[in-house]
């Protein structure tokens, strides 16, 4: 039973991280490149490690699967919000097919109230 599901969450896993690599070279510009990266990637990669716990079960490398987990949940949504918003603030121009820059309204209406 563990291991049809770990079988499962591998294949689930490889699917996100394959639409997020495939993202990462199609997308437009850098803020859409992070989503894709950020997201399908991080999903895509816990996915594959919670099949590693499946597959070994809570002996050392299962734990450190689950560490790996962790730290890929806190580490990875984090540095792609510093890179969107060094990217901003470096004057990286949005796709022009972009409908709205919420940064840009939210950092303009700090400054009115300022």
């Amino acid at each position: 039973m563990s291991s049809t599901v770990g079988l499962i969450l591998l294949i689930v896993g490889i699917t996100f991280d394959v639409i997020g690599a495939i993202g990462l070279v199609r997308l437009p510009d850098i803020y859409n490149r992070l989503q894709a990266a950020t997201k399908c990637v991080t999903l895509g990669t816990c996915m594959i490690l919670l099949a590693v716990l499946f597959y070994a079960g809570f002996n050392s490398i299962g734990i450190k699967a689950l560490l790996c987990i962790w730290f890929i949940l806190i580490t990875s949504p984090t540095g792609a919000h510093a890179i969107a918003r060094g990217a901003h603030k470096c004057g990286v121009k949005l796709w022009e097919g972009s409908v709205m820059d919420k940064y840009a309204e939210d950092s303009e209406g700090a400054e009115d109230k300022a």
